[in-house]
């Protein structure tokens, strides 16, 4: 019963840094394929719209884990201070969202009501 009852060793930030360049790195590999998939899809006249709602998810995934270790190199104290990281339902937001993948709530009415809170 004891194995169960520890927690795994958090991950050194030197290899939280390292994981993070390497997913953004392949983040802008899978923008630039799915631009180049988009048009052979438009030069050939032949939009395979599953093909394309696939990668996107890939992308998706990608950033959610990059935001995921953003969270964890921010550390807790960090993600209640800037308020942006995580959504009031306590889901990660991604780079750049303006709604939360968890819950569908706008974060631009969010950050707008923030803004004006200060």
């Amino acid at each position: 019963m004891a194995l169960f009852s520890r927690k795994p060793a958090a991950p050194a930030a030197r290899d939280l840094r390292r994981e993070r360049r390497a997913l953004l790195l392949l983040r802008d590999e899978r923008l630039h394929e799915l631009g180049g998939l988009t048009l052979e899809m438009y030069r050939r006249d032949r939009f395979d719209e599953s093909l394309v709602v696939e990668r996107c998810a890939e992308l998706v995934a990608i950033e959610a884990r990059a935001s995921e270790i953003d969270a964890l190199l921010a550390g807790a104290r960090g993600l209640r201070r800037r308020g942006a990281a995580i959504c009031a339902c306590g889901a990660p937001v991604l780079i750049g969202a303006r709604f939360c993948p968890s819950c569908g709530r706008s974060l631009i009415e969010e950050q707008g009501a923030e803004a004006e809170s200060r």
